[in-house]
């Protein structure tokens, strides 16, 4: 697939896009905060606030995540589905999230419900950033996922059994992690925005090494960097 290279606008940074983008993955890939970010920048010279690393987050997070869907090769056929709930402000919302079945996160939603409208709805959301059909779909025993299944995915497989949903559920590990570490999410669309650029970015740079020789994982890992290097227009260092 041919790769248009559209390279984030740093007008008006003092900062270069090495200094931005390592920011940012630093954010992204570890459960860090704000604060400890800073202060991790702060032990080579780098002085930010802050309030700083969160507006290059914002503001470039989820530009670089989208990049990293548009350049990785084309996920799995078989997708497990799967819901969590979180707890927002007093209120339970439903975290929505797809894997294929190497762990690669497909997309995520975040929904008030977990009926057959919010699976319908996070069925299409699916379909349509990925534009092609699964061979197989791998849910637990949620009705609402059968209901959707026959509207949304006709004549594809479905399987309805919680032990082979392993893969779905243990995605979700990384979410509690960062929840706990924010202290909770402060509202359905902060959760919305930093899970979507979180799965994408933390997930480029964790292959799965247990399946991996020293020397793979390594190259690979290089290979990586590489692509993040590209895409956020930084200059690799020899």
């Amino acid at each position: 697939m041919k790769i248009n290279p559209t390279t984030p606008d740093y007008k008006g940074y003092r900062f270069p896009p090495a200094i931005i983008s390592h920011t940012v993955w630093l954010y992204f890939r570890f459960s860090l905060s704000f604060r400890d970010v800073e202060e991790l920048l702060a032990q080579r010279d780098i002085v930010v606030t802050y309030e700083t690393v969160r507006q290059w987050c914002l503001k470039f997070g989820q530009r670089y995540a989208n990049e990293l869907r548009h350049r990785r090769p084309r996920c799995g056929d078989k997708w497990h589905l799967d819901e969590v709930f979180l707890t927002i402000r007093g209120e339970r919302h439903y975290l929505w999230r797809a894997v294929d079945q190497d762990g690669n996160v497909l997309d995520i939603l975040m929904q008030s419900r977990r009926n057959k409208q919010a699976a319908k709805r996070f069925s299409r959301k699916l379909l349509k950033g990925l534009q092609y059909v699964p061979r197989v779909i791998i849910t637990d025993k949620l009705k609402s996922y059968g209901a959707a299944k026959r509207e949304i995915f006709p004549g594809v497989e479905h399987r309805q059994q919680k032990g082979l949903n392993n893969r779905a559920e243990n995605s979700h590990q990384p979410t509690r992690l960062r929840e706990k570490k924010m202290r909770r999410f402060t509202s359905a669309k902060h959760a919305q925005r930093f899970l979507s650029a979180f799965g994408l970015i933390s997930g480029h740079f964790q292959p799965r090494r247990h399946r991996l020789r020293a020397g793979k994982y390594r190259a690979l890992l290089q290979d990586r960097f590489q692509t993040w290097n590209e895409l956020t227009g930084a200059k690799r260092v020899a």
